[in-house]
């Protein structure tokens, strides 16, 4: 008995793992109506530069002819690893999720988008919380670049993952203003970056948009 239960125990610590990166990869409002208030500026950027793939669980030129088994394996070890480094589960299925890409390469990328804009915000595009965060800076009549982290998936993971290791928080909306990151729709990562909702309730939100220059 205690052999068979060592056995199954990584079958089902994969098997557990693909269900969650399932469900994360696919959101489960993927399918929500979008909407946007007309005539809104928004800017919507491309990658400025192809980052390497990671194609999900699927195979891809970087995994050849690897089974679902392999590829998941693999993710599985990204999983652990990034467990071993210190990062929470969520954080660290976003690095699982993502696969294998050059760390300094996505970080530049990330910081051409927030460096392109006095607001930019990293988001998907059916994602709720990310629909509130557009509302909140259309109603302050702010001028921002929204950045899809799901149009590629293969792009946008590794920017999600290497955005989680920057700011210590992986959820989206990633909202920075000025080049600073101030959380995202309704929490953040600390004091100084404690999401839209609390900065308009504490008034500070138009202040931080005028003072970046994102205000129209």
């Amino acid at each position: 008995m205690v052999m068979a239960a060592s056995v199954s125990c990584p079958l089902a610590c994969l098997a557990c793992l693909a269900f969650l990166i399932l469900n994360l990869w696919l959101p489960c409002d993927a399918f929500a109506p979008s909407t946007s208030r007309p005539g809104a500026f928004k800017v919507v950027l491309e990658p400025p530069s192809p980052l390497p793939s990671s194609s999900g669980l699927s195979a891809s030129a970087t995994d050849g002819d690897a089974s679902f088994v392999e590829n998941l394996t693999r993710r599985y070890e990204l999983f652990q690893g990034a467990r071993s480094d210190g990062y929470d589960f969520k954080q660290s299925t976003a690095i699982a999720i993502a696969g294998a890409y050059d760390a300094d390469e996505v970080r530049g990328t990330i910081r051409k988008y927030v460096d392109s804009a006095p607001c930019v915000m990293f988001t998907w595009e059916n994602s709720p919380a990310c629909k509130k965060a557009v509302k909140y800076l259309d109603v302050a009549g702010a001028s921002y670049a929204n950045v899809r982290l799901d149009d590629p998936w293969d792009e946008g993971n590794p920017i999600r993952a290497e955005l989680g290791k920057m700011v210590g928080r992986s959820s989206v909306p990633c909202v920075f203003v000025g080049g600073e990151y101030v959380g995202g729709f309704d929490a953040g990562a600390g004091e100084d970056s404690p999401g839209l909702m609390e900065m308009a309730f504490k008034g500070t939100l138009r202040e931080k948009l005028r003072d970046a220059g994102a205000l129209q």
